[in-house]
């Protein structure tokens, strides 16, 4: 297997006023390539602080971070947004989609950055949402869908790229059961694929449709342990 992640001793501190805040204390996991993991634990446990780090959002106070056999510990702004886009696809509780934009243009944003041509980017972001079963609503604007259609255009737009990883912070936290189940199935049709998720949540159930599931407290690793019996969507709504 392929090492696509590994974090060596990360440790992050903030300085709130006088206050020292240690987020995370010496984390070193591993990710292989195609991997599904979720991180779990409680508000202050550190998985947010965890995830900004792994999606190049911040940087580590203390340690090394390597994604892809690069060292992304000390990178700059401009390289770390060069990263960002070339190898994370990011799905986010609250969609983040652009109001007023079509969800093609919505899907086919990461790809203005990458410097595609016009017809190159409507192409392959039309093909994103056909892969997500929104081939027909490539016109509409996000204020005209049910919420698990617009989660399904911001999964779109974080496939666009072909990222390395799909990061997914509480990506059912916005929905309704039904429409959380949909989602995640479609995240296990994903990985099926051959993509690696690392999804974030303190829903239990949901941390249970991943295949590793890595508890955090206090800003350590509490366990890290396989699932073997990850929850299938068909199972829960039979």
């Amino acid at each position: 297997m392929t090492k696509i992640i590994e974090t060596h001793e990360i440790n992050k501190t903030y300085k709130m006023g006088a206050e020292i805040i240690q987020a995370l204390k010496s984390i070193s996991i591993t990710v292989e390539k195609g991997e599904y993991v979720a991180f779990m634990g409680p508000s202050g446990s550190g998985k947010s602080t965890l995830m900004n780090i792994i999606g190049c959002l911040d940087t580590p106070t203390a340690g090394t971070y390597i994604l892809n056999n690069k060292d992304v510990s000390d990178m700059t702004e401009n390289e770390l947004a060069d990263i960002r886009n070339r190898e994370i696809g990011f799905v986010f509780q609250t969609f983040n989609l652009l109001p007023r934009a079509s969800c093609l243009d919505n899907v086919a944003l990461p790809l203005v950055y990458a410097g595609l041509s016009k017809s190159d980017r409507e192409e392959r972001a039309h093909q994103a949402l056909v892969n997500v079963g929104l081939g027909d609503r490539t016109k509409h604007r996000p204020n005209e869908l049910s919420g698990g259609q617009r989660q399904r255009v911001a999964i779109a737009r974080a496939l666009v790229n072909d990222p390395s990883i799909i990061l997914a912070d509480e990506p059912t936290g916005n929905l309704d059961s039904k429409t959380s189940y949909d989602i995640m199935e479609l995240f296990h049709e994903l990985h099926s694929k051959g993509n690696t998720i690392i999804m974030v949540t303190h829903e239990d159930d949901i941390a249970h449709y991943a295949h590793r599931i890595i508890r955090l407290r206090d800003g350590l690793v509490e366990s890290d342990v396989h699932n073997p019996n990850p929850t299938r969507a068909a199972e829960v709504t039979a």
